[in-house]
């Protein structure tokens, strides 16, 4: 795929136009987006990158189409699962919610640039030596395994790494938030604010995120075009996503488990490419492997959406299970006429011949007893008749 460098300047200059204005325009000021706010943005970032493909498919062909689109569902997968320890490390720090859009914009602006870095890196690394392909595809099951042994997503999954224990101890820190800021003087002292640990701990998640994103989307396309612009497509759009899904992030529950197949499914792919193209002499003498066979793009894409399609079913289903209601055989009762004996019962809490003691279980009153009660409510009811 040849892509000018005009192409490149261009596509560069847009992406990063639409950064800043959503990083200065629309979160210059911190408060909680409305579902509104976040449906609309989220619709233009996806029909952005939906009308990115199909341009790439009309200047480039249907192949180079499907590994965007391809990379683009993985990479947004994979940003998803993290926006669900986003969630989890706002909750562990109690950032107000006003608050939460500042901190996830640094939180992508990081993820863009350490995705950046490697992206570089692996696109160098793939130019020199074709054997990377299997160190990426062991890095991958590896990782899937991983995943898949964690089973559900859970809060109590989450540790914190030692930058962010090692911040928490060395750094001293304030107990109330100073706005968005980092810093703040108390008695004559400069402390940092809980703010600033929510940025070490932010950062260092999107790192050991990148670790995993780039030789997956590498094991789907060798474009460093297609790469980086499914990358950035896939951050697009991840904090009004944060606002509008809120709770719903935490019932998907098997989303860790679906990453993990089609981990997997992607580690697989690469190490048969590594053995198509093969060059370790102590590999097949050095030569090829011809019988290891390549998997066509249309089948990748259409495993990673089957895939990430019933992953999301089935967990919407098992945390969207309600008790049932009790059923019982009992026949619901009929309103009382007024004037009824059922209706005075309700009213008065006697039936006609009873009294509340008799009712308690007292049994039958002596004729005295009962003379003494009858004179005692005999004013109440010449009261309410003349009312």
């Amino acid at each position: 795929m040849h892509v000018a460098d005009y192409v490149w300047y261009i596509t560069v200059g847009v992406l990063l136009a639409l950064l800043a204005f959503d990083v200065f325009i629309i979160g210059r000021r911190p408060h909680e987006p409305t579902t509104r706010e976040s449906a609309t943005a989220i619709a233009f970032y996806v029909g952005l990158a939906v009308i990115f493909g199909l341009g790439v498919w009309a200047f480039s062909g249907g192949r180079y189409a499907g590994e965007f689109y391809a990379g683009w569902l993985t990479e947004y997968s994979l940003s998803v699962d993290n926006l669900f320890i986003f969630l989890i490390i706002m909750t562990r720090f109690k950032v107000p919610r006003k608050y939460q859009q500042t901190a996830l914009l640094v939180g992508i602006i990081l993820a863009l640039f350490f995705r950046g870095i490697f992206i570089a890196v692996g696109a160098a690394a793939i130019n020199q030596f074709s054997w990377v392909f299997y160190l990426f595809g062991a890095f991958l099951v590896y990782t899937a395994v991983h995943l898949a042994r964690q089973g559900e997503n859970d809060d109590d999954d989450y540790k914190e790494n030692s930058v962010i224990r090692f911040a928490r101890r060395r750094l001293n820190a304030s107990e109330e938030y100073n706005g968005v800021k980092l810093t703040v003087v108390q008695n004559g002292k400069r402390l940092v604010t809980p703010m600033a640990i929510v940025i070490v701990a932010l950062g260092t998640t999107d790192l050991l995120f990148a670790l995993d994103s780039i030789p997956a989307i590498y094991g789907l396309t060798q474009e460093p075009f297609l790469v980086f612009t499914a990358n950035v497509f896939a951050l697009m759009g991840l904090r009004q996503l944060y606002f509008l899904l809120g709770d719903l992030l935490r019932r998907l529950v098997y989303l860790s488990l679906g990453l993990s197949v089609v981990l997997a499914f992607i580690g697989v792919k690469l190490v048969l490419h590594a053995m198509h193209e093969n060059e370790l002499p102590f590999i097949n003498g050095g030569e090829h492997i011809s019988w290891a066979p390549e998997i066509p793009i249309s089948v990748s894409l259409g495993f990673i959406i089957v895939t990430l399609g019933i992953t999301t079913i089935l967990s919407l289903r098992k945390s969207g299970k309600i008790p049932a209601l009790p059923t019982g055989d009992t026949e619901p009762t009929e309103p009382t006429e007024p004037g009824s004996a059922e209706a005075s019962t309700a009213q008065n809490g006697t039936v006609e011949g009873k009294t509340p003691e008799a009712d308690a279980g007292g049994g039958e009153l002596d004729e005295a007893t009962r003379a003494e009660i009858e004179c005692i409510q005999a004013p109440e009811q010449t009261d309410s008749k003349k009312s």
